[in-house]
């Protein structure tokens, strides 16, 4: 199998391993407590890739992955407390309302890292994404009402979009430390926030889970955000960061379709309007970080006549030239690179 093959494998692995998660963890939470059920799928994800990482050490052929450092403490330290509180939001969510909603509210994920990405870190929008984020508050807005003869305001909707905004805060901290090894960020998020999460979960005497719910609880943590997590990373570094995202983009709607298969969901009319919007902001969203790249190769020869006093004699170089193209959003970026047999390297950059 090609490695692109097996990259887009791992992307779409990426997406249907985390979907599962909200089906599953609502049915959980019937014998699990909201807050001990996100310590445990943390924990879960932490140790899990503590296990994978040592067990898989001896296959491993990268093992030149840069440490975190010092340096990097104050994002580690937002990272931890966002992933503490983000969790205990979404699993109240997903017990007051139905998972169908819950999975189609994770898209409004990507709307807050990017207006957060935007404000904060002063990053561009585009065009396309600002329809897109439109479109995904809207549709947000529709899931959090429901009812038919009043318009009553969803609860779990409301700690499903407060679980995303933190996460939305999480993710840009990440960014600026994801040069660094994945797995070791895995490991911290996962373990110390699955701590902090616990510790919470104490304070409020919630009770522990009965060995055979946290074994459940754990192993769906290092699946649905331990490996999740580990797959994505996998896919980024043959796919790029723009087609993995596109990719990833089919995970709510893989949450709601298991919701509707493993909990027989019937939801009401607005989830099915605002799944249509859904669909239409991701296809712009996808299209909208798609990454076009074209190269050309081309051999040429030139002839050169050269006089040193009484002597004249000429020669021939031959010349390759490679040319690559990639257009990303409104922006078109234009690389030369030009190679002589001689040893002369020449690279033009233009946007």
């Amino acid at each position: 199998m090609k490695t692109k093959s097996i990259a887009t494998l791992f992307a779409l692995l990426a997406a249907g391993l985390y979907a599962i998660n909200i089906p599953l963890s609502k049915l959980l939470l019937e014998h699990v407590n909201t807050t001990m059920m996100a310590a445990f799928l943390y924990l879960g994800a932490g140790m899990g890739i503590f296990i994978y990482r040592f067990a898989f050490r001896a296959f491993k052929q990268d093992r030149n992955k840069e440490s975190l450092t010092k340096k990097d403490m104050p994002y580690i330290i937002a990272m931890v407390i966002l992933d503490i509180i983000a969790p205990i939001l979404l699993m109240f969510g997903i017990q007051k309302t139905n998972s169908a909603n819950v999975s189609l509210l994770n898209n409004f994920e990507i709307v807050a890292t990017s207006l957060i990405a935007f404000v904060i870190f002063k990053e561009a929008i585009s065009k396309k994404l600002w329809t897109a984020i439109l479109l995904v508050t809207a549709a947000g807005a529709i899931l959090s009402f429901e009812g038919n003869s009043a318009f009553m305001f969803n609860e779990g909707s409301a700690y499903v979009l407060g679980a995303c905004i933190c996460w939305g805060f999480e993710n840009n901290c990440t960014k600026m430390i994801s040069n660094k090894d994945s797995e070791q960020i895995v490991m911290i998020k996962g373990c110390f926030s699955g701590l902090g999460s616990l510790c919470v979960a104490l304070l409020l005497k919630e009770e522990i889970p009965a060995p055979g719910y946290l074994f459940m609880t754990m192993l769906l943590g290092f699946v649905s955000y331990g490996l999740s997590i580990n797959f994505y990373i996998k896919a980024q570094k043959e796919l790029g960061a723009a087609k993995t995202s596109a990719y990833y983009s089919i995970a709510p709607f893989l949450g709601a379709a298991s919701g509707m298969l493993l909990l027989k969901e019937r939801p009401e009319i607005q989830f099915y309007i605002a799944l249509a919007i859904m669909i239409v902001s991701t296809v712009i969203m996808a299209k909208d970080t798609q990454r076009i790249q074209h190269n050309h190769e081309h051999m040429h020869i030139h002839t050169h006549m050269h006089s040193h006093g009484d002597f004249a004699h000429e020669h021939e170089h031959t010349h390759k030239h490679s040319h690559t193209h990639i257009h990303e959003g409104n922006t078109k970026e234009h690389s030369h690179y030009h190679n002589d047999l001689a040893g002369h390297n020449h690279v033009h950059i233009s946007v």
